[in-house]
């Protein structure tokens, strides 16, 4: 004959029942919301010639498909699909155009977690001619992964090899960039042809490598999440909280019984 040990069930063994389903559906339910398909990405972007200053900015809202983190990225992203039309991808670097350098900062950080979702880029391109006409496409990696075109440029004038020519694009992401190490390239078209004439990336500057990002999205202070209960009746919280009551009545009187015996 099988024994099985009697035991006692107390109002605190039901409360810590409940309390397990309750905790148990939450955790279903935040995990069902982060199985999600992969979401565009969505930015704010200021720019404007440092000549001009910010009176002359311009700010466009741009959207871009899904982050695509798969294969190796190349050197450049001017062959890639990324790039605005298939022709760059014949041109080689122009030895008549280059950077001189690019800086970056990075700012707005809710959470304080060490993650921005602000990007402030200036850089200085230079070239041989006493002036040219440029647009520059900027591009994102996440932690080693393909570039992906974040910001582009309006067509601005470079002068010579003049200091007071540096262009500024400024860009919020909103949405579609995980937290995470990321790497800027900057690429340099001469208008007249779109023709691909200039690069500086990670390679080139530490200036443009391993930068802490994430959209603002993401970066929500932190706050203990809030579970709702609710069967569909209007009454669903008074019910759990007399069963609640009820387990630790039922509880107490035991505990009472067993020591008046």
């Amino acid at each position: 004959m099988i024994n099985f040990r009697s035991r006692d069930i107390s109002g605190l063994d039901i409360l810590v029942a409940v309390l397990g389903l309750v905790f148990a559906g939450a955790a279903l339910t935040v995990s069902a919301a982060d199985d999600v398909p992969a979401e565009s990405r969505r930015s704010v972007t200021t720019q404007y010639s440092q000549g001009s200053g910010e009176l002359g900015a311009t700010v466009t809202e741009n959207e871009f498909g899904a982050l695509d983190t798969s294969g190796t990225r190349s050197t450049t992203a001017r062959a890639v699909e990324q790039s605005k039309t298939a022709a760059r991808s014949a041109h080689a670097p122009n030895t008549d155009f280059w950077f001189y350098d690019a800086d970056v900062e990075l700012f707005h950080d809710q959470d304080q977690d060490g993650f921005y979702y602000g990007i402030d880029v200036l850089f200085d391109a230079d070239t041989y001619f006493t002036a040219a006409e440029v647009y520059a496409v900027l591009y994102l990696s996440l932690e080693g992964g393909v570039w992906n075109e974040y910001a582009a440029t309006e067509n601005f004038t470079i002068l010579g090899a003049s200091p007071d020519d540096d262009y500024v694009v400024i860009t919020e992401l909103v949405a579609g960039y995980p937290t995470g190490s990321y790497d800027i390239l900057i690429e340099l078209f001469d208008a007249y042809d779109d023709s691909f004439v200039a690069m500086i990336g990670p390679d080139d500057t530490p200036e443009l490598a391993f930068l802490p990002l994430e959209d603002s999205e993401r970066d929500e202070p932190f706050a203990a999440p809030t579970i709702v209960i609710n069967d569909g009746g209007g009454g669903s919280l008074g019910v759990v909280l007399l069963l609640l009551f009820t387990c630790l009545s039922i509880g107490f009187r035991r505990h009472r019984s067993r020591l008046g015996r």
